[in-house]
């Protein structure tokens, strides 16, 4: 059985796609960010809680801040690329639990009450929609330098507050000149699939 979505699109999504390390100039707009949110909530969280929170580096000063957190090899990069996500999980996301699963609206506080409880569940379906968002750039025709190298608390401290824990920051923008490094080896089917 073959696969339904296109070849070309496969190949856009997930068979070509790389993590760039090098970009153009030329801006990501705030219309391509909010499409690519628009395809990417759709994807699935446990109660749809949807916890994921992105905080848009655009200004220099803002820029300049976050630099310095990032682990010396990915600082350049961050510096020159045209947008710059950084991806995170709200620990308070059973507040709009109500709002969000109406089928259940009393689930906020059967099961989230305890912020350590929060937190596994936060992160957990924080870090699927990250990889959602990521397909989501790959999906506008741009693309996206994940990075997890970098001070999360001094990236907490400098943008977010005590009630969002850091997943990672975002590179997103056209490709520039060697902007990928050679395919690293996959595992095959065989390797990670067993049958019980």
């Amino acid at each position: 059985m073959s696969l339904v979505l296109d070849p070309a699109a496969q190949d856009l999504l997930f068979r070509e796609a790389r993590t760039a390390n090098a970009f153009t100039d030329e801006p990501v707009t705030d219309e391509q960010v909010q499409a690519i949110y628009d395809l990417v909530k759709y994807g699935p969280t446990a109660f749809n809680q949807t916890p994921l929170r992105i905080t848009l580096v655009r200004s220099p000063e803002a820029r300049e801040r976050l630099v310095p957190h990032l682990a010396e090899g990915n600082r350049a990069k961050t510096a020159s690329a045209p947008l710059v996500a950084i991806l995170s999980a709200d620990n308070e996301f059973h507040e709009e639990l109500p709002h969000l699963f109406p089928a259940a609206p009393q689930i906020k506080d059967v099961f989230f009450t305890e912020r350590p409880v929060r937190e596994n569940a936060a992160g957990l379906n924080a870090a699927l929609q990250a990889a959602y968002f990521i397909v989501g750039v790959r999906a506008a025709g741009l693309a996206a330098g994940p990075m997890t190298g970098f001070d999360f608390e001094g990236v907490r401290k400098e943008f977010l507050d005590d009630d969002h824990t850091p997943l990672m920051v975002v590179n997103i923008g056209r490709p520039g000149p060697d902007a990928w490094h050679p395919r690293s080896p996959r595992l095959e089917f065989d390797q990670v699939v067993t049958t019980v």
